[in-house]
């Protein structure tokens, strides 16, 4: 599995270099399947997607039935189950949940992809929490930890390159300086592996969930990971019930107009998962 990821990942990528200055590039999975059973019952089929999500957008865009859950991983819960037909989920989740040796080995999903994106993360507007992320992220991408840490869960192929570390001073009576002044990073998350998940031990765990813990490190802040309705993420960070967004979010123009966000970290995609024949 790991070798058709990286082959995946790969093309994501070389695509995801053509349109990262925009909206995620769509593309139609019935262009060029003339008599499959996609072309012909796309718009028939109902898909499971996380609300608030970019597969939920995706489909409301093709004008596809949709059945709004309230985090990806209960789409495949629901496409196992038969009660959907089909799902709309990350390439990165798609890829470590499906398949032979997987939570639902049954389940398999199309590599052609709806669209090329990427992830970033998000903290309120104007916050200066967002360039302190970045520098953390530069620094851990030129050390090797960033890449350390994707490896371990197979994800070093889907790494964006990151620049490197500007100047930065904190504003006394910005983000970064309330953060450490009450002690806690606050990370708003659904729970997505093999970005945020937890391990047998109840403790969060996953991509993101490291490289936040890294962030705190840095801040000298404990970190905490509260799981929120994805659709109400906005409200959950601008009302400070949480500091940032760090859940595999995509980089939409929605999200880039409603928050401060990092640069991008990892290349993605939309894919349609469905039970195997």
């Amino acid at each position: 599995m790991k070798k058709a990821l990286a082959v995946l990942l790969a093309a994501v990528m070389c695509c995801t270099l053509l349109s990262a200055c925009g909206q995620p590039e769509t593309t139609d999975p019935t262009e060029g399947t003339e008599g499959t059973q996609t072309e012909t019952n796309a718009a028939d089929l109902v898909y499971a997607v996380e609300a608030g999500s970019a597969g939920e957008a995706i489909a409301k865009e093709k004008g596809w039935q949709t059945n709004p859950v309230t985090a990806q991983a209960d789409t495949l819960m629901e496409v196992s189950a038969g009660t959907s037909d089909a799902a709309i989920i990350d390439l990165l989740m798609a890829a470590a949940m499906t398949g032979e040796g997987t939570s639902y080995p049954d389940l398999t999903y199309d590599s052609q992809g709806l669209t090329t994106e990427e992830y970033g993360i998000g903290c309120r507007k104007g916050s200066d929490l967002a360039q302190y992320i970045n520098n953390v992220l530069a620094e851990a991408y030129a050390d090797g930890t960033m890449k350390e840490i994707a490896t371990t869960y197979k994800l070093q192929d889907a790494l964006v390159e990151q620049p490197a570390a500007e100047e930065f001073t904190p504003a006394a009576d910005g983000d970064v300086a309330y953060i450490q002044d009450k002690g806690t990073l606050i990370v708003g998350i659904t729970e997505f592996e093999p970005m945020d998940y937890k391990d047998e031990n109840g403790q969060w765990i996953g991509f993101d969930a490291d490289m936040a813990k890294v962030v705190a490190e840095k801040l000298g802040v404990e970190v905490q990971f509260v799981v929120i309705d994805w659709d109400n993420k906005i409200m959950e960070l601008d009302s400070k019930n949480v500091d940032v967004l760090w859940n595999g979010m995509t980089l939409t123009d929605e999200v880039k107009n409603s928050m401060e966000c990092t640069n991008p970290y990892f290349n993605n995609a939309q894919v349609v998962v469905t039970a195997g024949k």
